[in-house]
Order: structure tokens, then C-alpha cells, then sequence
């Protein structure tokens, strides 16, 4: 098992992505915290995924973050894996358009995709620190070095999240501490089928002739699954990377440059 005997800290643990890396984690042995808002979320994934320990919390106050890396020290002594994944839904919408309530969702959206993880980082990684080892991996997004209309406040959160892994990969590499980034592309989804079946019902066409069309613009002709997201943290995680900092992993099928 490649994480045999870790802690790994899960922030921004949901129902899909997120669960799928608290099994993962587990499953390669660490022992598994995730944190999100809403307790009922992680409640479900900790029943779902044996061992692991829910712990509600905000990433953009600070009080809950520094009560969260409390938490974890006090039961495991040690954090050996942090994943920063906290990121608000959002709705399309073009900047010119954006309504009062948008401009306030937006400031939303990029108070945690950035300071959510600065926070993270900012009170768990002494823990790391002090022992002189342990890896930071940042969930961004081809998005965040490739913006598209309406989803601005979505690029800007995550290339906050992306620029800050390369200073802090700079900061705490003298320490023995590891900070890298896994940037998806599209996530196989419901909620991804939903809006290929929208975009097909307002071209009148089919969903497989949509399908088709986005699958040509992915070099691998094929759209990665949460288990592939997941799979290429548990590398950066463990010491299978453990002369990697400051990189980007890229997990959407040749997308990006295609």
C-alpha cells in the first residue's frame, strides 16, 4: 500500500470527487479526515468508507481551519497528506451579465478555491513542517490556465489555488514538504451528461453526435473518470513522487493542448 501508516487531510470532501478519494486513500492505507461545510456530506462518506473521520469545517475561516488541523493532530499526531479540493458550485454567466447576487457568488467562488487553500495550508503544513516531510496536493483545473466565457469566477478560484502550490512548493521545499497540483478537465458525471444533453437539445441534435464532437478534441477520445483524478493524487501523495514539487498533473485526456 503506497500510503501505509499516513494521515490524509481531504478538505472540500463531496459526495463524488471526494469520496472516491477518502476510499482511494483509505484503501492504500492512510488513516482519513474529511472536512467540508456541510456535515451531513462527510457524514455519508464516513459511513460509506470504513475508518474514515468526518469534521465539519469552513476553509474560508480561519477558526474552523485551525480547528480542524487541532483535530487531527490531537487524534493521529501527525499529518503526513493534505488534498485541497473546496470548490462552490457555480452558474455560468458572462461577467457583463452578472447581477448583484453573481458579483457576490463570484468573490464566493474565489474566497475558496484561493484563500480556502491558503488557509489549509497555512495551519496544517507546520504539522509537516516539524516532521520535515509530508505532501500538499491542490485540486485545480484545466480551467485555471485556460479560461472559457461564463465561467470566470471557476478559472479565477482555481488559478488562485494553482499559483500558490508554485510558492508554496518554493517555501516549503526546504522542509522536506511537497506541494503539487492534479488539474482535471471534464469529470464523467451526471451532472457533465446533463449539460451535454442541454447543449444537444439547443443545437437539435443528439447527445451522441455532441458526445462524438467533444471526445474528437480529447487526444485520449476519452473523458476521465473520478477514479483517474483520484489515482494520479495518490501518486503525488506517496513517495512514488517524492522528487516532485511545484508540478501539475494533468488528468483530462490530452484536452488541454488539442
Amino acid at each position: 500500500m503506497l500510503l501505509e501508516g499516513k494521515v490524509a487531510v481531504v478538505t472540500g470532501a463531496g459526495p463524488g470527487l471526494g469520496r472516491t478519494l477518502a476510499a482511494l486513500l483509505s484503501e492504500e492505507g492512510a488513516e482519513v479526515v474529511v472536512a467540508a461545510r456541510t456535515a451531513a456530506v462527510i457524514d455519508r462518506i464516513a459511513a460509506e468508507v470504513p475508518g474514515v473521520v468526518p469534521v465539519p469545517a469552513d476553509v474560508t475561516r480561519i477558526d474552523d481551519v485551525r480547528r480542524l488541523a487541532g483535530t487531527v493532530i490531537e487524534r493521529f499526531g501527525r499529518v503526513d497528506v493534505l488534498v485541497n479540493a473546496a470548490f462552490p458550485g457555480s452558474h455560468r454567466r458572462n461577467v457583463l451579465d452578472m447581477s448583484a447576487g453573481d458579483l457576490e457568488g463570484w468573490r464566493k467562488a474565489v474566497e475558496t478555491g484561493g484563500y480556502g487553500t491558503l488557509l489549509a495550508c497555512r495551519f496544517i503544513a507546520p504539522h509537516m513542517v516539524a516532521r520535515r516531510s509530508g505532501s500538499i496536493v491542490n485540486l485545480t483545473s484545466m480551467s485555471s490556465r485556460t479560461g472559457y466565457a461564463g465561467r470566470s469566477d471557476y478559472a479565477a478560484g482555481k488559478a488562485a489555488a494553482h499559483l500558490l502550490s508554485h510558492c508554496l512548493a518554493d517555501e516549503l521545499g526546504p522542509y522536506g514538504v511537497r506541494v503539487n497540483c492534479v488539474a482535471p478537465g471534464w469529470i464523467a458525471s451526471e451532472v457533465l451528461e446533463e449539460w451535454m444533453r442541454a447543449r444537444a437539445a439547443a443545437e437539435g441534435v443528439t447527445f451522441e453526435d455532441v458526445l462524438a464532437r467533444d471526445l474528437s478534441a480529447m487526444a485520449l477520445r476519452r473523458i476521465a473518470t473520478e477514479e483517474d483524478v483520484a489515482r494520479a493524487v495518490i501518486y503525488l501523495a506517496s513517495d512514488h513522487a517524492k522528487a516532485v514539487t511545484g508540478a501539475t498533473v494533468d488528468v483530462n485526456g490530452g484536452q488541454l493542448f488539442t
